[in-house]
Parts: structure tokens; sequence; C-alpha cells
């Protein structure tokens, strides 16, 4: 119902923000990582949110960014996981390392959140890992924009196969991942050119 609330900070308290719209305080559910990120009080913010409906209750569950926003939107279509394991996740996990860790299969990073035990993480990475990709180079926090070419269908390979590679020499997979992602990976790079790169930020 509603994208995001613009408005003037008027409360903060344990899980929740006020916003002040033009006199009306709208009350957003909130994890502590958006929390922690709140200006001071009286300062205008810009919260994407969404909308919960159930029998007895409407809320809005706020996030600092529409990835955070857009990602949410993914994760709570996960059988067993429902709105607080969703903001959890994100809480604890920031969107890049939860790309991250769906793409290279880390039920080991994605299970350390509190709520989400091994079999909901090994069921969150089958279900999301063809619709989460890893997100572009040069620092860019949206959501892949890859278009479906061949040339970008044969770096996502080569970057899958530079990230398992750095797992089987020992390596976790988010680190790895992660790596991959910090060299900046090109159509002209081929899996080993990944490798070795990626490795330059991991020594």
């Amino acid at each position: 119902m509603f994208g995001y609330i613009r408005g003037i900070l008027a409360e903060l308290e344990q899980d929740t923000i006020t916003v002040d719209v033009h006199g009306i305080g709208i009350r957003i559910l909130s994890g502590p990582s958006l929390l922690a990120r709140m200006p001071a009080m009286g300062s205008e913010v810009k919260i994407y949110t969404y909308t919960y409906v159930k029998e007895d209750a409407f809320s809005l569950i706020g996030f600092g960014s529409k990835e955070e926003l857009e990602l949410f939107k993914k994760l709570i279509t996960v059988s067993g996981i429902g709105p607080k394991a969703g903001v959890a996740l994100l809480s604890t996990l920031t969107p890049s390392e939860l790309r991250f860790a769906i793409y290279s299969a880390d039920v080991k990073t994605i299970s350390k959140v509190p709520g989400i035990g091994k079999k909901t993480a090994e069921r969150l990475i089958l279900e999301l890992k063809d619709k989460v990709e890893l997100s572009m180079p040069s620092g860019q926090e949206g959501l892949s924009v890859m278009t479906p070419d061949t040339s970008s269908d044969e770096l996502m390979r080569n970057q899958k196969d530079a990230v398992e590679a750095l797992v089987a020499l020992g390596y976790s997979a988010t680190q790895a991942a992660r790596a991959v992602r910090e060299c900046q990976p090109d159509e002209n790079m081929s899996a080993d050119d990944i490798l070795k790169q990626s490795l330059r930020f991991l020594l």
C-alpha cells in the first residue's frame, strides 16, 4: 500500500520508528540495523515500507533502502520464513552478504541468524538461488541488472567456478563470493583470471 514514508523522525523505541507526516505519527516496525542508522530526532527521514496485513493486525515494516525491501519480499516467499525472520536476516546480514551467502550456498552463515535453523537456511538457498544474483561491481547496492545474454551467462558461470575454487582452497563461501565481487570481473576474464584476481583480496 505504501512504497515509502517520508517525514520527520519523532520517536525511536525498541523495535519501532515513529515518523511525523504532516502532524500524523506513523509507527513503523523496524529491525536493529535500521534503528542504528537513524539520524537525530527532528531530522527528515525516508523509510521504505512493506505493508503486513493479517486478520488481527495491520503493520508497516521499515527498511533503509529499496534494495532491502525488494530482498525482504523475496525472503518471505520462502516457506517457513515470515516477516519476523525476514527482518532478522536483513538485520544480521547486509543485503550483499545475504546475496553472497545464498549464491554460494553458505548454509553456515545463514543459519547463524537468530530463528533460522539449518533446514530453513537450506530451503532458503534452494528456493532463492536462481532468483538472487551477486550485486553489480563498483560498489553498487542495487540488485543485479545483468542482461540475460550469452556473455553475461558465461560471466556468471566463471564467477561461480571461481567461488567454488576459493572454497576448495579453504575460504568460506561468503569470503569467496565477496572477493570475487571485489575483483570486478568482466566478460573478458576466464574463471582462472577471476580466481587469481580474487586471491589478491584474500591474501
